[in-house]
């Protein structure tokens, strides 16, 4: 049995006349931390939000466990991403916005509750459920994006810069926290930074990226 959980096939995406993901083939293995790493405008978010389903591929074939998933919805699809911003939504307390997916897949009320309380205990923020968003830090609003992603138990989790907003103290916690979260659970993480020493210290593999193009690949 392949132990490959996501593949990209001859990924091709344009913006008008711009070619911004060229002829993109990768393939990830179940359990394996990648990062996509390179500069500003190398296409790295670009390709992480086609595996979300917030881009389609203008060529080319995504496959999760075998089956192709380029042109389903994020929301049907079993991968789930955090954001840069951590899109919280301010009008909702901690549960509800870890909840909210659950919700969104029409999940028991019981199962969502029982489901939330597990993803807030693995991200350190048991007791903090009837506050919100802006009455908390960066750091803990960074772990209730986590607990929202983990809360669907996603074949793939997507991480978009998720640590740039957090100083250099946190943002090295943070880094630990997301890697032994990776541990317990076996997700497949695809991870988007332009900080190297970053990509070092918690990948199994970098893809390197530059002008939409694979440059170079290292497990």
């Amino acid at each position: 049995m392949s132990d490959l959980v996501l593949q990209l096939k001859q990924i091709n995406k344009y913006f008008g006349q711009s070619h911004v993901i060229k002829d993109v083939n990768i393939d990830f293995e179940k359990g394996h931390f990648v990062t996509f790493l390179g500069p500003s405008g190398c296409g790295k978010t670009t390709l992480l939000r086609m595996v979300a389903g917030f881009y389609e591929p203008d060529d080319g074939e995504i496959l999760l466990n075998g089956k192709r998933i380029e042109r389903i919805p994020p929301y049907s699809r079993n991968t789930a991403m955090v954001f840069q911003e951590y899109a919280l939504f301010p009008h909702m307390n901690v549960f509800d916005n870890v909840a909210f997916p659950l919700k969104v897949q029409k999940v028991p009320r019981l199962e969502i509750k029982q489901r939330v309380e597990q993803a807030l205990k693995h991200t350190n923020l048991t007791g903090f459920e009837a506050l919100y968003p802006g009455n908390l830090s960066g750091g803990q609003q960074q772990r209730i994006a986590l607990a929202r992603a983990i809360v669907t138990n996603p074949k793939v989790l997507l991480l978009d810069e998720p640590l740039s907003n957090l100083d250099p103290k946190l943002r090295e916690s943070m880094r630990f926290e997301i890697k032994e979260l990776q541990k317990k659970f076996n997700f497949t993480i695809i991870f988007v930074t332009h900080d190297q020493e970053e990509a070092l210290s918690i990948s199994d593999k970098i893809i390197l990226l530059n002008e939409g193009v694979i440059q170079q690949h290292d497990d």
